[in-house]
């Protein structure tokens, strides 16, 4: 087998990965799983991936097709070589707008493919209806595979209802296209022995499967009947339903022609809500009356964990609260409309129906994409529940008719209480899909029988009330083993005639759904087998427990359970939108996203790549784990628009530390970590050392010594802050501190900056220009040369110099956190925030946490100071508007944990409507990031994705950026001098 592996690199264009951290970046998907990958192709295009496919054909290899790899029940989970579609064949084809059809290839996703419709004319008005809630990152080849749906499928149906026809790759790589009537004489083989199956079964088919809108167990044979009861001839079924929901069995899609639907002319939302969760399941029946296009529910365990939740607190804020009791359930009830009458009429009736309920009532896209975005993260925000007990996914599915989901619901209560737990609950309440989540502790022996009884009385209740054990997720490892329990043994036999017809040699993902092999049916118990913690029967995986970290994982509930956080749900690998992740963004690499990081992090601190890289090395430096690191630019976006909170910042410094500590650290980095001293030394003689900087044997030796790349400008050095701030101080400027009017009440009037060392060696205008603006509000500015708040060697793993500079920096600032006349602690640059807010509270450095807290409390970039203080400050100052527009780029720290806001709100007191706020992810510079020699061409490509093409179509206006690497990135790429904000405030300031 090895010798055919190897050789397959050969035998294809693209990328074929064998080593085995590539391999186990590969091995999981969203479920329990974990099952390591014989290799993984990223195959050129369509037509390499058919040879991919062909050539493990004959090699007798099995083979795993994935698209995003967000299954749920651990069908993208395989010993087989997986063919990842993703990254290159994400094309749209063709457009049909008078047919309303487009033709797309496999790895392009639902939301990438609506957004490309939105964008041409002639199919503005279209959109591919099915829209599970991983649409930015759920590749049609996924929808497929899985059958997808989501919320209005009570409208538009299932993927299959949207499939015209499949351009699909049989086992043994015959390219075939199944559709309306085809001609392919494989196609019409396969096509007679399914149409024969179906008939021999026919009444078995009638009986067993189940009548609800939602069904994705099996394979879809009543799809088939379905079409000959219609009076389709046998030689003109369509197959292609039938390829939906099969889970990469049958066939491999290499693109697919799909059904559109035109747009909604107005749309509406409704949000309820509930103090206990049985009434508000109550109220879907007569709710579907109004004639909804979704209605989805949420209980108060999500909400809940929204609540702490940095990205999700503000859209659980927008629920509507009642007036008595607390808030249990809320259900989502949106319409689709032909004019925004028509909506205002459904909301009428809607509150006919839901009388005396609180509701919430949205017509405005913004508000209503807020609200959906709650629901779009339930599942994830689910890992964020404290203790060993999390909720687990293999009852999350099950496909109810909607007058017996209030039963289903109260039974299925009594079966998890019986069991010594609780679940979470949501759904897609129009279709009876009910999404439960009971909370078991998978590393526990006991728990993991409790979720095999739950499993098995859950998928029998199912049955008993007319529904099914799968409305969309799919079998896969999890429910394979109940399928016959469902269909019976003839059903199943069937299945497997089925299987045989288009894949003999079983080489399609072989075992899910069926298996050819004579191991079918599973037995229940493997559904707790292959689990990420026990891969290995009998060799459960753990954190050595004898590691002394340097950060507290108190909120992640010690470092063990930091490393799982990562549930696979693959938020991180969309393409637009948002900061995380902007090296997925860039090169579409598994590897390099967040989900492939949190992979290789667990992976490697849990032991599982030890002997990989050389002679028994330690868990702490494997060689695959430092370079899947060594593109993360430590934005900290993860920390908060992942919907786990996964920190791959924190987690990625703390094993850079670790791995320090025992092999040592290089000498650029430990130069790069001693920024602040460089910065000093410069600006003693400014003039003198930007000028040696420039001379190109000097800068030839700080490429070398640095790892600089030459195609990056050097930063210049000014006069020292302090320097100006003296002669300022001497009245050698205009701008001293005038005599102040009484504070307010139990307000301070003195204000200290913080001379970070950009602002103090680098840019000290940007420290004038604060101080002349916070003189016009009436403070006396006290310049907080106090030392370096330790970015930078917190974000290069420098963490046991980083402490002790913590330390010392905290001693100088103590007496500014203790004086009670100092309002605010002040920042110009929003990563040296983020340090204080975020980092040093987690740190072990000695300082006592009350202080490091008592300083985050009072800690604020400048402009936000500003205007959160608006109506406090002890005097107002005047400003003239600006009279070109002013473009907004907010750094990524801000943007994860504070919102750009914190930069905006102030801008826009004083630029009004002019004031754009760039809808732009992260820069791509990311201090040291952007000056490696092999990170240079990536960091450029980041800051092309949507940074430097907005700074470039707006010639005439003011650039505004608060991190100092984004004005460098912006200088460098789009050269533009984008500016401080507060330097602009200065600028506007009336004299």
């Amino acid at each position: 087998m090895h010798d055919s592996l190897r050789a397959l690199a050969s035998a294809v264009a693209g990328e074929v990965r064998l080593s085995l951290h590539d391999r186990l970046l590969y091995a999981t998907d969203a479920s329990l799983y974990q099952v390591e990958p014989l290799a993984v192709v990223i195959p050129a295009d369509v037509d390499d991936a058919a040879r991919a496919v062909a050539f493990c054909h004959a090699h007798a290899l099995a083979v795993l097709p994935r698209g995003g790899g967000t299954s749920l029940a651990g069908q993208c989970t395989n010993r087989a070589v997986v063919v990842d579609v993703s990254p290159r064949c994400n094309r749209v084809l063709g457009v049909n707008a008078a047919a309303r059809t487009v033709r797309v290839e496999p790895g392009i996703t639902v939301d990438e493919l609506n957004d490309w419709l939105a964008a041409h004319a002639a199919a503005a008005g279209l959109f591919f209806a099915p829209d599970p809630a991983t649409s930015r990152h759920a590749t049609v080849g996924g929808c497929i595979g899985n059958n997808a749906a989501g919320a209005r499928s009570i409208l538009y149906g299932r993927t299959s209802e949207s499939v015209i026809s499949i351009d699909a790759c049989l086992a043994d790589g015959t390219r075939v296209t199944f559709g309306p009537a085809s001609t392919h004489p494989r196609v019409r083989t396969i096509t007679r022995g399914v149409v024969d199956v179906v008939r021999r079964h026919e009444r078995l088919i009638r009986e067993r499967f189940p009548k609800t809108v939602r069904r994705n167990a099996g394979y879809g044979l009543d799809m088939i009947l379905k079409q000959l009861d219609s009076g389709t001839a046998p030689d003109d079924v369509n197959l292609a339903p039938l390829l939906c929901g099969s889970e990469g069995t049958l066939a491999v899609t290499l693109g697919a022609t799909l059904k559109l639907h035109d747009r909604p002319k107005a749309k509406g939302l409704a949000v309820i809500g509930f103090t206990d969760l049985d009434e508000a399941i109550a109220m879907v029946r007569p709710m579907l009356t109004t004639g909804p296009s979704a209605v989805e529910m949420l209980d108060d365990m999500i909400i809940g964990l929204a609540s702490v939740n940095a990205e999700y607190r503000r859209y659980g804020d927008l629920m509507p609260q009642p007036r008595e009791g607390a808030l249990k359930a809320v259900l989502y009830v949106e319409y689709f409309g032909a004019s925004p009458a028509e909506i205002a009429g459904k909301f009428e009736e809607l509150r006919r129906v839901a009388t005396d309920l609180p509701m919430q009532c949205h017509t405005d896209a913004g508000a209503m994409l807020s609200a959906w975005k709650l629901r779009k993260a339930g599942e994830p925000l689910l890992h964020g529940v404290p203790g060993a007990r999390k909720p687990i996914t293999f009852i999350e599915d099950n496909a109810i008719p909607v007058e017996r989901l209030g039963e289903f619901v109260r039974r299925l209560r009594e079966i998890v209480t019986r069991h010594g737990t609780i679940a979470s609950y949501w759904a897609h309440a129009s279709v009876g899909v009910l999404h439960v989540r009971p909370l078991l502790d998978i590393h526990d022996d006991a728990d993991r029988e409790r979720m095999r009884a739950i499993a098995v009385e859950t998928a029998d209740l199912a049955r008993e009330l007319g529904g099914v054990m799968s409305g969309e997720h799919g079998d896969g490892r999890v429910r394979g083993p109940l399928l016959e329990r469902f269909y019976g043994p003839e059903l199943m036999g069937a299945f497997k005639e089925v299987k045989s017809l288009f894949d003999p040699a079983n080489t399609l993902n072989p075992g899910n759904i069926v298996d050819l092999d004579g191991r079918n049916p599973r037995p229940v118990e493997s559904m707790a087998v292959a689990l990420r913690v026990e891969p290995t029967p009998g060799r459960p995986v753990m954190v050595p427990d004898d590691v002394e970290t340097f950060y507290t994982y108190d909120a992640e509930h010690g470092l063990d359970h930091a490393v799982e956080m990562c549930n696979g749900a693959g938020v991180c690998r969309k393409k637009q939108g948002g900061t995380m992740c902007p090296s997925y963004m860039a090169t579409l690499d598994e590897r390099h996203s967040t989900r492939g990081r949190g992979n290789a992090l667990r992976l490697a601190i849990t032991g599982q790549l030890r002997g990989q890289n050389g002679p028994a090395p330690g868990v702490w430096s494997d060689a695959g784990t430092l370079e899947t690191l060594h593109l993360c630019l430590s934005c900290k976006a993860c920390k908060t628009e992942c919907p786990s909170n996964v920190d791959i910042a924190k987690l990625k410094a703390e094993y850079t530390a670790q791995m320090h500590q025992r092999t040592g650290t290089p000498l650029a980095k430990r130069i790069m970590g001693s920024v602040r001293t460089l910065n000093r030394l410069g600006a003693m003689t400014p003039a003198i050392a930007n000028w040696v900087n420039g001379l190109p044997g000097v800068r030839s030796v700080v490429n070398r010594v640095l790892d600089v790349n030459p195609r990056r400008s050097l930063p210049r050095f000014s006069v020292s802050l302090r320097r100006v701030w003296e002669n300022a101080s001497n009245g050698e400027t205009a701008n001293a501190s005038p005599a102040l009017p009484p504070p307010p009440e139990g307000r301070g009037q003195s204000v200290a900056l913080f001379g970070d060392c950009f602002s103090m060696y680098n840019e000290s205008g940007i420290g004038v220009a604060a101080k002349r603006v916070l003189e016009a509000f009436g403070y006396r500015v006290i310049l907080a040369d106090a030392g370096c708040c330790a970015r930078a060697k917190i974000s290069l793993g420098l963490l046991p110099q980083a402490i002790e500079e913590v330390d010392a920096t905290l001693a100088n600032l103590r007496p500014l956190i203790e004086d009670r006349s100092v309002d605010a602690v002040l920042f110009l640059e929003p990563s040296c925030l983020s340090a204080v807010k975020d980092d040093w509270l987690t740190l072990k450095v000695r300082t006592d946490k009350a202080l490091r807290e008592r300083l985050a409390a009072k800690s604020f970039l400048v402009e936000d100071f500003l205007h959160k203080r608006w109506d406090d400050h002890p005097r107002r100052a005047a400003f003239r508007p600006p009279t070109q527009d002013v473009l907004l780029h907010g750094h990524c720290h801000q943007k994860a944990l504070w919102g750009a806001e914190t930069s905006a709100a102030m801008l826009r007191r004083v630029a009004g409507d002019r004031l754009r706020v760039l809808d732009t992810g992260c820069c791509g510079m990311a201090g040291s990031f952007g000056y490696s020699q092999d990170r240079f061409d990536l960091s450029m490509k980041i800051g092309e994705l949507a940074l430097l093409p907005a700074v470039r179509n707006a010639p005439g206006a003011c650039i505004a950026a608060p991190g100092t690497s984004c004005r460098h990135q912006i200088h460098d790429g789009a050269a533009r001098h984008a500016k401080h904000p507060v330097e602009w405030l200065a600028e506007w300031l009336k004299q």
